[in-house]
């Protein structure tokens, strides 16, 4: 059984900025390798290749470098987590070739309402006034940036859909692994899991990167693994309701990177749509913090 590290908020404060900066610019590096910022555009399914495939090499050898102590995994589990967490990884690449970052991130932020969701049926869990209150809350933001005064729905925000539903399916089974197992472990086995699946389905895709192609991928890669690594040894030192604030300000970085880089701005859709996928966010993390304040256990 895993032992969980003694608390430390400061430090899980730091490693969750540290880790929405990572993670940010993931999405800064996929949205130049979708479109023709680098060259030919990359599929989505190559780029999510490139990032489990360096994510992996580098968590794999920082595993042999530290050799921390594994115990035996819950594989089916691991499977199930690794399974959702690729197609939403893939499907938030997607859709950040076609909308702001901003946009993208801010509906992502939807994964905790749909893992909410998602837990009645699977987890057998009861759901309050609040926590459903919540969830309206943040989907009306979803649907504000989703821009239906426009004339269409825009593509990439369903995209950014269907990535927080399943990132928010991948939340039941972190849930079922969390103490059980150590941040190293479960690192390891999810990018190992996601290359496997990543490698069956580029086959059909790939198309030989330029020089600086392969470089945002190597790059995609390595900052992945090293927000993980910030976030689970966040997650492990402080509550989930104390470190989620924190991380959302990847909406922050997204913006500012989007901007700098691309050129493209928040405007006001934007900022109104995010802050209230924000405030609903926010609200659910608050209440799931009441809920489990009795537990002495801490997640990663």
């Amino acid at each position: 059984m895993f032992t969980p590290r003694a608390p430390n908020p400061a430090l899980a404060a730091a490693l969750t900025l540290l880790a929405a900066a990572l993670l940010a610019g993931t999405t800064l590096l996929a949205k130049a390798l979708g479109t023709e910022a680098l060259g030919p555009p990359l599929h989505p399914l190559q780029v999510s290749h490139g990032r489990f495939l360096f994510a992996f090499l580098a968590i794999g050898a920082t595993v042999v470098l530290i050799r921390p102590r594994f115990t035996r995994p819950d594989l089916a589990t691991h499977v199930r987590r690794s399974g959702f967490g690729w197609a939403g990884v893939t499907l938030m690449f997607a859709a950040a070739a076609f909308i702001p970052l901003s946009d993208a991130t801010a509906i992502s932020f939807l994964n905790p309402v749909f893992g909410m969701m998602l837990a009645i049926p699977l987890l057998g869990e009861k759901v309050g006034p609040v926590r459903w209150c919540a969830a309206a809350i943040g989907l009306c933001g979803a649907a504000i940036l989703m821009r239906p005064g426009s004339g269409a729905i825009a593509p990439g925000a369903l995209l950014a859909l269907g990535a927080a539903l399943c990132l928010g399916a991948e939340l039941i089974f972190i849930k079922r692994l969390a103490g059980r197992e150590g941040p190293w472990q479960i690192l390891l086995i999810n990018n190992a899991i996601g290359l496997s699946i990543a490698t069956l389905a580029v086959i059909w895709v790939w198309a030989a990167p330029t020089p600086a192609q392969w470089a945002a991928l190597i790059g995609l890669g390595l900052l992945m693994a090293l927000a993980q690594a910030c976030f689970v040894n966040a997650m492990a030192r402080g509550d989930a309701s104390f470190v989620a604030p924190f991380f959302y300000t990847a909406l922050v970085f997204a913006a500012l990177y989007d901007g700098t880089v691309f050129g493209v701005w928040p405007d006001a859709v934007s900022v109104t749509g995010a802050a209230v996928v924000l405030c609903g966010a926010g609200l659910l993390a608050w209440r799931e913090g009441r809920r489990r304040a009795p537990v002495t256990q801490r997640p990663l």
